[in-house]
């Protein structure tokens, strides 16, 4: 495969750049591609020293780079857009348009996605994460009368990782409970879980995919078994079942993909817009 460098050019985290740039360059799969993201380019001199290493880059390869870029600056983007690269600059694509339609000069303030410009989101995604930490994996907490959504699945089925993502991005207070021996024996739900059964949603995984998971974690035993792997998942199945509580298989999805899925699916209300 050829490889290209891709870079991602930001005057603040380079989130905003790094997550439309893999959306795009995934669907050219016949390329590997060495991700750089420079971040807080907030100054005349950043900006000539992101060009220095964009066009040292150009030199290296036998292509030249691609830069995604959420410079906000005009000066900055005219300094990078010097470089020997591809630039998409997506200020320079949604910008003009948007000044049109709503007749506005558009402000050109760095920060105002992802800083702390909106006090009150920001609050919110922290009191989430707060929630989402205290609320991990059947803790003491279980506060899930607070709880927008549970999270209900075995061990190692991308339950934490999903609720902190649901936390940060989007405010929402996602709880966990991870399903025990216990509950696979009786076939029955711990009654303070049936007593929150509107706000559970179930996470699966494919067998081969969980035990592969399990074996980084614990290679040895019982817990990374094929045969337990297919116990607990079966019985996790049938507990969905007994009790209508919607699943999803997280087998190939992201984390992205799996929180996106789960907010369609259950109507949850996103407290921050990203």
């Amino acid at each position: 495969m050829n490889e290209r460098t891709v870079f991602f050019l930001s005057d603040q985290t380079g989130v905003t750049a790094e997550t439309l740039g893999h959306s795009l360059i995934t669907q050219f799969d016949s390329h590997e591609y060495r991700q750089v993201t420079l971040p807080f380019i907030d100054s005349d001199d950043k900006a000539r020293e992101a060009v220095k290493k964009i066009d040292e880059a150009a030199e290296a390869d036998s292509f030249r780079p691609i830069v995604f870029s959420t410079l906000v600056q005009p000066e900055f983007r005219q300094i990078v857009k010097q470089a020997h690269g591809l630039h998409l600059d997506i200020f320079d694509v949604f910008l003009e348009p948007l000044e049109i339609e709503l007749e506005q000069k558009p402000a050109h303030e760095s920060g105002r996605a992802h800083g702390m410009s909106d006090i009150n989101a920001y609050m919110k995604r922290i009191e989430a994460t707060n929630f989402a930490l205290a609320n991990d994996d059947g803790g003491v907490s279980r506060n899930y009368e607070m709880a927008d959504v549970i999270l209900v699945g075995v061990s190692r089925s991308g339950k934490t990782p999903t609720c902190l993502y649901l936390a940060l991005q989007y405010g929402v207070y996602a709880a966990n409970y991870p399903l025990t021996e216990e509950d696979f024996e009786t076939g029955k739900l711990p009654d303070f879980l049936q007593q929150q059964n509107h706000k559970l949603y179930g996470l699966m995984i494919a067998p081969d995919r969980l035990r592969q998971i399990r074996r980084e974690r614990r290679p040895m035993g019982k817990y990374s078994s094929a045969q337990q792997v297919r116990y607990e998942l079966r019985e996790a199945e049938k507990l969905f079942k007994r009790y209508g509580i919607p699943h999803i298989d997280t087998t190939e999805f992201s984390i992205e993909e799996i929180s996106s899925r789960i907010l369609d699916s259950t109507g949850v209300d996103r407290r921050v817009r990203p």
